[in-house]
């Protein structure tokens, strides 16, 4: 999803199961890498700094991370990318064990290959379906997570079984009972897409906050929103003041703002469930 830009056969490439072809590449405007599949950004990665995190939405899921109590975390990730999460954790949170749940085992083992992971990093890539992997991790994570993220897309959109709310049931297991599931949604004008995941999520964990910048929030154009969620009351008492700070500054929705943003959506079902709206170019911005 995001900026378009030309391939180039110097750059490390694999091509997909679907088809497509992925390669890692110089970034344009900052330091380190970014895994472009099909011509369209999916991740950065800084080697040299895997704090640094440069996509705005990626930024927030930072935001919120940094909340969590504790120091080693268990955490989930679904949607491999160029692992730019997995590595902001390990940096932050030394000790912590992570398991990661990719589709595409060509361009997991690209990453793996051009990108490396930290020495040493507690961190297992799983190659299978998002939803079929997480049913499968080690009874040992069920109720033990931390954090369990939600990042999928398949070509740029999220597939429709991971949207409903038999799939979030389903995430809320691995889930501590302080645990916190960080789902990405990408969404345009109106956001009806995002509305029906908030009221869907809602039903499963009572703890909402959603984060985004404040004309995506109003659904005056196409972005991404995170949104965070909780059997318990989320640790969020400093993320107005950092979110409106920047680097990027956003919003963060909570309490009654959530429950008006939900207001009227129905709740997603496997058996109306479908794939989140195509993106136009600025979900990445710069």
């Amino acid at each position: 999803m995001g900026r378009s830009r030309a391939r180039d056969v110097e750059h490390p490439r694999a091509t997909l199961d679907h088809g497509g072809i992925a390669t890692i590449e110089p970034s344009e405007f900052t330091s380190g890498f970014e895994l472009v599949v099909d011509g369209t950004p999916q991740s950065h990665v800084d080697l040299d700094d895997p704090t640094h995190l440069h996509f705005e939405y990626v930024v927030r899921m930072g935001a919120v991370i940094d909340q969590l109590p504790g120091s080693a975390l268990t955490a989930v990730h679904l949607g491999a990318g160029a692992l730019t999460i997995p590595r902001y954790i390990e940096a932050t949170r030394p000790g912590s064990r992570q398991q990661v749940i990719e589709l595409e085992a060509p361009l997991a083992a690209l990453v793996r290959e051009h990108l490396p992971l930290p020495r040493g990093a507690s961190i297992r890539i799983r190659i299978g379906d998002a939803r079929d992997g997480a049913t499968r991790l080690p009874p040992a994570m069920t109720g033990s997570c931390d954090l369990v993220v939600s990042d999928v897309y398949s070509g740029a959109q999220t597939p429709a079984h991971l949207t409903s709310v038999e799939f979030y049931r389903e995430l809320s297991t691995l889930l501590a009972p302080t645990g916190v599931l960080l789902v990405n949604v990408a969404d345009g004008p109106g956001l009806a897409f995002a509305r029906r995941q908030v009221a869907t999520i809602s039903a499963v964990l009572p703890e909402v906050a959603v984060l985004a910048d404040t004309q995506v929030l109003k659904g005056r154009r196409f972005g991404n929103l995170v949104i965070a969620a909780s059997a318990s009351p989320l640790p969020t008492e400093w993320l107005p003041r950092m979110l409106a700070a920047g680097p990027h500054p956003a919003k963060i929705a909570q309490g009654a703002e959530v429950t008006a943003f939900a207001q009227g959506a129905r709740i997603v079902t496997d058996a109306d469930a479908t794939a989140s709206p195509k993106p136009d170019a600025s979900i990445f911005l710069r």
